[in-house]
């Protein structure tokens, strides 16, 4: 069974809604230490499930949220990115988190673009943020090489309200300018 939505293509990779099969490679993502460092932290079995339906849930009534992103090449799950906004969410975000065992070859980057074409394009998104710790460097250059700037620091809501967040991101104009290659 697969939560309501688009399936994206890019080269690599497949981006699709939340399918109940995914529920392990949630439950690998979240009780990693590194790969769940700078998204919530090292989190139980019953977290990841919950943080499934959560994705699956926001598909049916949002009619958005963070796709499952599987590798072409062998059908493997990669990890999640997409639009997440939840409640009293400082602004609308693609964000990702991708296993570790895929880190270094470009999939998180490749995927946010993909879910930023489809955000601006699809929801009318004219912002995108991504909320990224200020020690998480990866996801720095992830934002960079996207072309998003520093926006400066920002709050989440509760229960992450006292963890310390850069918000990053740019506007759908000069997305749009730079995919097309415009300086």
């Amino acid at each position: 069974m697969i939560a309501p939505g688009p399936t994206l293509e890019t080269p690599r990779l497949l981006l699709r809604p939340t399918a109940k099969e995914d529920l392990e490679g949630f439950v690998t993502l979240i009780g990693d230490p590194e790969s769940a460092r700078y998204i919530g932290g090292l989190q139980p079995r019953t977290m990841a499930w919950r943080a499934m339906n959560a994705m699956a849930g926001s598909w049916v009534l949002n009619g958005y949220s963070m796709f499952s992103v599987l590798e072409k090449a062998t059908g493997r799950w990669v990890g999640r990115v997409g639009p997440w906004v939840p409640e009293g969410w400082p602004g609308t975000e693609i964000g990702w988190g991708i296993l570790r065992e895929f880190w270094g070859r470009g999939y998180a980057t490749e995927a946010s673009a993909a879910a930023m074409d489809w955000a601006f394009e699809h929801l009318g998104w004219t912002r995108i943020i991504h909320c990224i710790d200020p020690d998480n460097e990866a996801s720095k250059q992830v934002a960079l090489r996207l072309g998003s700037r520093l926006l400066g620091p920002g709050k989440l809501p509760p229960p992450y309200g006292d963890s310390p967040v850069e918000l990053w991101g740019q506007e759908r104009d000069d997305w749009r300018a730079r995919r097309k290659g415009t300086p």
